[in-house]
């Protein structure tokens, strides 16, 4: 695929997601249009996969644009909770407790439910889903992972959802602590994007 001038509907309005997808897609010459400017609403997300929730914001973005979409669902997945909060990591606290749904009250949650924990290991996963067109029966997917351990205490400014929390041995950091270059590079949607690029190339 010739990416140069390609217009891609990114089926998000997460403005952390904005962010991140438009620094890395404008290297591979991609130019994002997030939906919300086509007043395109947000689809419905009522798998419990990453890759079933995926598809259809994908399927759904590019049905009402008429334009070839990339969406995704990320999440934090923690060992120990049995994958929790996994495809509900952006409502985790709405869910369990049916309070608000803001990363501070997520990331209180969590580190009540890992309490006497000595097991912290967790993993941001995200899967892309590339549509050519809104009936694509081949639709492009990828995957990413990024191990890490939960922490007690926030630590950093940056990144956004559990990221304060998300400490990486490799780099002795959290996510938040990180250089947002750098953590484009090693991130879960980073590491997803990446392996998306090069299958969109080969398509």
């Amino acid at each position: 695929m010739n990416a140069e001038h390609k217009n891609v509907v990114l089926a998000s309005n997460n403005a952390g997601k904005l962010k991140e997808f438009s620094a890395i897609l404008a290297s591979a010459g991609l130019t994002m249009v997030p939906q919300g400017q086509l007043d395109i609403p947000e689809a419905q997300e009522p798998f419990g996969t990453f890759v079933e929730n995926a598809l259809a914001k994908a399927r759904h973005a590019s049905r009402l644009s008429g334009l070839p979409a990339l969406a995704d669902d990320s999440g934090l997945c923690v060992r120990v909770l049995d994958g929790a909060p996994g495809v509900y990591s952006a409502r985790f606290a709405a869910m369990e407790q049916g309070g608000e749904k803001s990363d501070s009250a997520n990331n209180a949650l969590l580190v009540r439910r890992l309490q006497g924990q000595s097991d912290r290991r967790a993993c941001y996963v995200a899967v892309l889903v590339y549509v050519r067109h809104a009936d694509d029966p081949r639709p492009i997917i990828a995957e990413g992972v990024w191990e890490g351990e939960i922490v007690d205490q926030p630590q950093g400014e940056h990144g956004f959802g559990y990221d304060p929390h998300f400490y990486i041995p490799q780099f002795q950091q959290t996510a938040a602590q990180l250089a947002p270059e750098i953590k484009n590079q090693h991130s879960h949607r980073g590491r997803a994007l990446q392996s998306l690029l090069r299958k969109l190339e080969q398509a």
